[in-house]
């Protein structure tokens, strides 16, 4: 363990010599910009000849250079001008149908125009490119980045220049045993520049963050926290929130930062019946940021979950990122308001999003919405547990997943992996990322999805990790895996050992559209629609259940899914088909969550009739006591 965290250290003095870029901007859509978006020039590179020379020595005139023959007998194998064209965002497997399969490295060329302002700072801004990803401006390498779901950005000030730039981009999707997710997962390895690629500019000191956050015990007051790229004292920043009547001009501490306490007029809180959202502006220098922050509080008490202190029943499904009604990756509004009401159409008010970070336009559709979001890290199946680099990346996703998405109200838990094996290296691994977590947003609730051991008549769910997290979350697919009797499920009893509220993270069983036979035929709809049956009467056996996540709501591409003709390269668990078609789970599905909402909203009705109950009690029993007063004088 003490030689980990020495290699660890070591990495980490390493990486922040090497990498040029620079903590994220957050709030991209609320700052000046221009896109980048579009036609893309693409070269594909198999064996990497446009990085490395022949002796795998990286080479000095590669690709990059985006070099062009000044001599007739110049020679140059490449020409991005006349290579094909690529939409991005998007990932290349669905765009060009030779690159379904591909694994490996393209190249990317953007040509744009610019005129320089002296008194700006110029940052390249990136949603998410899978995997690894290495930038140039201008033929000068502005820096790399690993990890295929989260934003990252570069300052290029230095590198771009008036008139015409060209950016280059060796994108890289190969997969390897230390990388977040590792080898093997269960979804399509997308490549490519996924999500949005902006030009912004700033001052050179500028808002680099800020959090926003309802005050846990009084839940009247915001708790701001305002983040300069700069540690520079005294700078004014204003704050508006013109609805609750805020406007406020503090100043910096020598850090750079703002920390302060407001306090607002009544807040409406935000909930999935009202999801309240408020203008809030920063205005610094003369730039402004604008953005749309809800107010809510997230917490348990022992076995419930409470939003804004009232006991929440978390209606949820699992979704990928995937475009509606096709097999390529989601990336707009568009996209967003699809899925979510198929979601909605289900009785969902919760949402998992598996099993790394999505786009984020569905997380601020779903906040406009009223869908409550779990957040997932790809820490996925069996990791390099031991590996210090895979530490740090694990690390370098959670701090972008969080910072991106820290003002969102809907975002509720932040989940730290997903059916990983147990072992002491794991735990470590894991316990320490989990502290860090804490660090970066106490605000929100964490939680892993973990596997049950069945014994007999017993689920039993004791994983150590456990005790570290707020929220005991496990995948169970009781009637899909392995041989057992279904109609013996209302009889499982539950063994969960922890004082927490209780998600089922995934559950349910494969069908394929339209595919129909006797309940016990699997891939059937009956056979689907079967096991759903009898795990929801299994579930309600579970004491301190605060939610379930059934999976999932599309079928979607895996290439672990090679059964002809059933599952053609899918993952068939879906509700719906990839074209969004209902499967026979749906119905049946969405019955057990409209039972759940009148089974809470006569809870919350018998609540209200209780505390009315009591008052009138006591109102009964003081004024008795005054009139017995009364008589004896």
């Amino acid at each position: 363990m003490h030689k980990f965290f020495i290699l660890l250290i070591q990495y980490e003095i390493i990486f922040k010599i090497l990498s040029q870029d620079i903590p994220q901007l957050i709030n991209i859509f609320g700052r000046k910009k221009f896109s980048l978006n579009g036609k893309w020039n693409y070269i594909v590179d198999i064996q990497d000849s446009g990085y490395y020379d022949y002796r795998l020595s990286i080479s000095d005139n590669g690709f990059f250079m985006n070099e062009k023959p000044k001599n007739p007998d110049d020679l140059v194998e490449y020409d991005f001008d006349k290579a094909p064209q690529m939409d991005i965002p998007s990932d290349w497997n669905t765009k060009d149908d030779k690159l379904f399969f591909y694994e490996g490295t393209i190249w990317f060329k953007k040509s744009f125009n610019y005129t320089i302002n002296p008194q700006k700072k110029v940052i390249l801004y990136f949603g998410a490119i899978n995997y690894e990803s290495i930038i140039y401006v201008n033929g000068k390498l502005i820096g790399k980045h690993k990890g295929g779901f989260t934003p990252f950005n570069f300052d290029i000030t230095k590198q771009i220049k008036n008139g015409e730039n060209f950016v280059i981009i060796k994108v890289d999707n190969k997969r390897r045993i230390e990388n977040i997710p590792t080898l093997i997962f269960d979804w399509w390895n997308f490549g490519g520049i996924k999500r949005d690629v902006y030009i912004v500019e700033t001052n050179n000191i500028y808002i680099q963050n800020y959090h926003f956050t309802l005050d846990k015990q009084s839940k009247k007051q915001i708790n701001i926290k305002i983040e300069l790229n700069t540690k520079i004292s005294n700078k004014p920043i204003e704050i508006l929130i013109p609805e609750l009547g805020i406007s406020k001009i503090l100043k910096t501490n020598a850090n750079g930062i703002i920390s302060d306490i407001l306090n607002p007029k009544k807040i409406v809180l935000w909930t999935p019946k009202n999801p309240k959202l408020y203008t809030v502006i920063l205005k610094f220098d003369e730039e402004e940021i604008i953005d749309k922050i809800g107010f809510r509080t997230i917490e348990v008490l022992d076995k419930k979950i409470l939003l804004n202190g009232n006991p929440i029943f978390l209606r949820g499904v699992n979704v990928h990122d995937i475009k509606p009604f096709t097999d390529g990756r989601a990336n707009s509004y568009a996209d967003a308001k699809i899925i979510l009401s198929w979601a909605k159409d289900l009785g969902c008010n919760f949402v998992r999003l598996v099993h790394y970070p999505h786009n984020e336009y569905m997380i601020r559709e779903a906040e406009k919405e009223g869908i409550l979001v779990w957040s997932e890290l790809p820490l996925y199946w069996t990791i390099a547990w031991d590996n210090p680099d895979t530490y740090n990346n694990a690390k370098n996703q959670l701090t972008d997943m969080v910072l991106r998405d820290i003002n969102r109200a809907n975002v509720i838990i932040w989940s730290i992996s997903n059916e990983t094996p147990r072992g002491s290296s794991r735990d470590i691994f894991l316990s320490n990322l989990i502290e860090y977590a804490r660090k970066l947003d106490d605000t929100r609730l964490l939680t892993m999805a973990t596997e049950v051991i069945r014994i007999g008549g017993t689920n039993i769910i004791n994983d150590t990790m456990n005790n570290n997290v707020d929220i005991v979350s496990f995948n169970n697919y009781y009637g899909w895996y392995g041989k057992v009797n279904l109609t013996e499920a209302e009889k499982m009893k539950w063994f969960i050992p922890y004082n927490k509220p209780v998600i089922i993270s995934e559950f349910g069983a494969g069908a394929k559209y339209g595919y129909h036979g006797e309940k016990n035929y699997r891939w059937t709809e009956e056979f689907q629609d079967n096991v759903y049956i009898y795990n929801l009467k299994m579930i309600e056996n579970i004491d301190g259940l605060a939610g379930t996540v059934p999976w999932l709501l599309n079928d979607f591409l895996s290439p672990r899914r090679v059964l002809n003709e059933i599952q053609d390269l899918h993952n068939r668990k879906g509700f719906c088909s990839e074209k969004g078609e209902k499967k026979l789970a749906f119905y049946t599905m969405r019955n057990w969550y409209f039972k759940k909402i009148e089974e809470f909203g006569n809870l919350k009705v018998l609540k209200c009739f209780t505390i009315s109950f009591i008052v009138f009690a006591l109102i009964k029993i003081w004024t008795s006591l005054c009139t017995l007063s009364n008589n004896k004088e």
